[in-house]
């Protein structure tokens, strides 16, 4: 076993997982995950820059995440960088404050890579199982980019989308600096033909069409299951390979949609981060499940942050 830390760095969340991996059986003992939102795609849509102050947010995240690290012993620390990074015309400033806090240059990868580490962090404890049929749908919705990879116990396709929920809140439901709340008709009409373009994109390289199950990934597909789930407040083992309808998503997207801030904000399992997020989220989800004709889909804690841990571990020094 090996002792490692992963940090997934993206467009809206900081999430750490320190773990003790085993490739050769699949055995991952976690020990310590948590999550930070601190927005550090802010405005990158409209200005093209980390602003000052969500840079700051995340360094202080960091800061909290290094202690942790320390403490536990990880051997081997990877810390992924994902849309937000990418997009920004002063990534530097990032790339030199997390150098700075923790020792380890953030790698800013390609959408293709985040997408095969989404799937690898997926699927990996489903290998050599008939828990799910394959091929497998993986889709990860994140703030600034949604990733979909096809495969069975590898990848087949893999493609990057900027449809996050981030992305698409701040470029049609904010105005003046204020979430336009709840939606306009036409806001929501702009969000969905952005989301149909992104999937057109999509369908180029994956086969959207060919999964047998559609498996669905971090904050926005966790906490329509937790609606879904009538869960009092959020319980990750509860959450982890359920299984949500068509239906339910509809119904829940629909519910979001005609919903204030505070009736939102007022959902037990509603992260105070996601509120003003999670309605273009859910709107993602129900395009995607309608172009693929999913009946449902399955819900998996385990993303993009558990296949960090994985390659971490695999990593020959």
């Amino acid at each position: 076993m090996t002792r490692v830390a992963a940090i997934d760095c993206g467009t809206n969340s900081i999430r750490l997982l320190v773990a003790d991996a085993d490739p050769a059986t699949g055995e991952i003992a976690e020990l310590d995950r948590r999550m930070q939102i601190v927005r550090l795609g802010q405005g990158v849509d409209r200005t093209g820059r980390l602003a000052p102050e969500a840079l700051e947010r995340t360094f202080a995240a960091c800061r909290e995440y290094a202690a942790a690290i320390k403490e536990l012993g990880a051997e081997r620390v990877r810390f992924v960088a994902t849309s937000a990074s990418r997009d920004a015309e002063n990534s530097d400033e990032f790339v030199r404050g997390v150098l700075d806090i923790l020792g380890v240059e953030p790698e800013v990868i390609s959408g293709d890579q985040e997408a095969e580490l989404s799937f690898l962090g997926a699927t990996k404890e489903l290998a050599g199982s008939d828990q799910l049929a394959k091929p497998y749908l993986v889709v990860d919705i994140g703030g600034g980019s949604t990733e979909f990879v096809v495969g069975d116990d590898e990848v087949r396709a893999a493609r990057s989308v900027d449809i996050g929920c981030v992305r698409m809140t701040e470029r049609h439901l904010v105005r003046d600096g204020v979430v336009i709340d709840p939606p306009t008709l036409g806001a929501v009409t702009a969000i969905r033909a952005d989301i149909d373009a992104a999937l057109d994109l999509a369908q180029e390289t994956v086969p959207l069409g060919e999964a047998a199950t559609l498996v669905g990934l971090a904050g926005t597909v966790t906490t329509v299951a937790a609606i879904a789930l009538g869960l009092t407040e959020y319980d990750p083992a509860a959450i982890h390979h359920s299984r949500v309808s068509f239906e339910q998503v509809q119904e829940i997207t629909g519910r979001l949609l005609s919903s204030t801030h505070e009736e939102r904000a007022a959902i037990p399992a509603m992260h105070p981060g996601r509120v003003d997020v999670i309605t273009s989220g859910a709107l993602v989800l129900l395009a995607v499940m309608k172009r693929t004709g999913a009946q449902e889909v399955v819900v998996s804690e385990h993303d993009i942050l558990d296949g960090i841990a994985w390659s971490a571990a695999s990593r020959v020094d």
